[in-house]
């Protein structure tokens, strides 16, 4: 065997004991009986593509633990889909490699059907009640950071006094949190295929104040508004990254394009508040 073949079966298996290891320990945690099996069926075909890989190496390298503490710290902040299909996405490079070596290694092949074909099927059976509401997450952060963005924007220009300014923000912030809970929860009562309108209502409001919350921090942290509305602007691109991110992995989406499109229209809508807040201000001859 070559060095360059070595290093791709000690990768290999090491991304298998990786892979074994992480779902049969979330096996063991989640409470759903149906993801139980799902996780542990998994499991078992992953602890078999070790063994097979095993038994080309010399000495069995040692798997990090810090790797599997963190995708399963991952799954219970993030959720079970989002791990799953996180770990997926390295099969890109993985193919090419199962390519590389599966005329010494013909058992790469077998092994990169199962990968491609049980994990996918598998992994799309798993079961999750928050991903059911993500639709819900969705228009709660969009709605927040377009409106309350924009909002802080006008604010900042029209009032030019933090503590005005978080006042305003935190009241609109809430009106709006409650607004849009209800009219989730008559959105959804009134589908007839949505049998849980109130936790549709639930999730967008929480998605909506946790956002309310991050984007007000700046102007209770710093005293000078337009430093304030920097850190806001700041933020608010933070959220739309991490979220944009969180949906890419969970639907097996494009990332960028989506973290472009929310970037663009949240930035424009606080751009344009901005200098209606500036105007408004000249305009009415506002001095606070």
């Amino acid at each position: 065997m070559t060095p360059e073949m070595k290093r791709y079966v000690h990768k290999f298996y090491l991304d298998e004991a990786l892979d074994a290891e992480v779902y049969a320990i979330l096996a063991k945690r989640t409470k759903s009986e149906h993801n139980r099996k799902i996780l542990e069926a998994i499991a078992h075909d992953e602890r078999k593509h070790k063994a097979q890989w095993a038994s080309f190496l010399d000495n069995v390298p040692e798997l990090n633990a810090f790797r599997v503490w963190f995708f399963t710290l991952l799954a219970k902040i993030f959720g079970l889909t989002f791990v799953l299909n996180l770990m997926e996405s390295g099969e890109a490079e993985a193919i090419e490699g199962y390519k590389a070596i599966s005329e010494q290694f013909p058992i790469a092949r077998k092994i990169l059907e199962d990968e491609s074909r049980h994990e996918e099927e598998l992994a799309a059976m798993i079961e999750e009640d928050g991903l059911s509401y993500i639709s819900s997450m969705v228009l709660g952060l969009n709605d927040a950071l377009v409106e309350l963005t924009g909002a802080l924007a006008g604010f900042t220009l029209a009032l030019n006094d933090n503590k005005m300014i978080g006042l305003a923000g935190f009241i609109t912030g809430v009106a709006a949190t409650l607004s849009m809970a209800a009219s989730e929860y008559l959105s959804k009562k009134a589908d007839s295929g949505e049998k849980h309108p109130l936790k549709a209502a639930a999730y967008t409001g929480l998605a909506y104040l946790f956002t309310v919350a991050l984007l007000l921090a700046p102007y209770i942290i710093f005293s000078a508004p337009l430093v304030s509305l920097a850190f806001c602007l700041l933020v608010a691109a933070l959220i739309i990254l991490g979220f944009t991110y969180f949906v890419s992995v969970v639907r097996k989406s494009s990332f960028l394009h989506g973290f472009r499109e929310m970037l663009t229209i949240s930035f424009s809508v606080a751009l344009i508040s901005f200098l209606i807040g500036w105007g408004a201000r000249a305009w009415l001859q506002i001095d606070i």
